[in-house]
């Protein structure tokens, strides 16, 4: 299945589009908000593995539907090395199905779903994950690059 283009500004205001980086894999995060435990550990975790994802030309890219401000505090206080995108609007978000129900102690509303998509250099989604485990998911997304290179 090929992956939907888009085009959203990053924590400094770059804009970043999925053509920007054909050619190369691309790890597209969906993540429900920025500086909350299960968030921070896997923007950290990924912050952590970044020299080994370059060095395998795999891009990694955040998404969340806070603000441009925002992002820049939570890149600023956890020195993330990578492209957090901002989508206040939730268009990506929910272009890729990262928006859904959820549930909290008993009560059900409607966020942001922390999904990822590993993106092919031709611009194919690879392989989806759902509902992943901020604590393991890196480390996931590794082995199975390791599996396509």
């Amino acid at each position: 299945m090929k992956a939907k283009e888009f085009s959203l500004p990053d924590q400094t205001g770059k804009m970043h589009k999925l053509s920007d980086y054909k050619g190369k894999w691309v790890v597209l995060y969906f993540y429900p908000k920025d500086d909350t435990p299960g968030c921070t550990k896997e923007a950290c975790s990924f912050r952590d593995s970044m020299e080994v994802y370059r060095n395998r030309g795999v891009v990694v890219i955040g998404v969340s539907k806070d603000s441009i401000e925002s992002h820049r505090k939570f890149s600023d206080k956890y020195r993330l090395n990578f492209p957090i995108l901002s989508d206040p609007e939730k268009e990506v978000i929910k272009n890729y199905g990262a928006w859904g129900e959820k549930s909290f102690m008993g009560k059900k509303f409607e966020g942001t779903l922390r999904n990822t998509y590993l993106i092919d250099p031709l611009g194919k989604i690879a392989k989806t994950y759902k509902k992943v485990n901020p604590l393991i998911h890196s480390g996931q997304i590794l082995k199975d690059v390791g599996n396509f290179l």
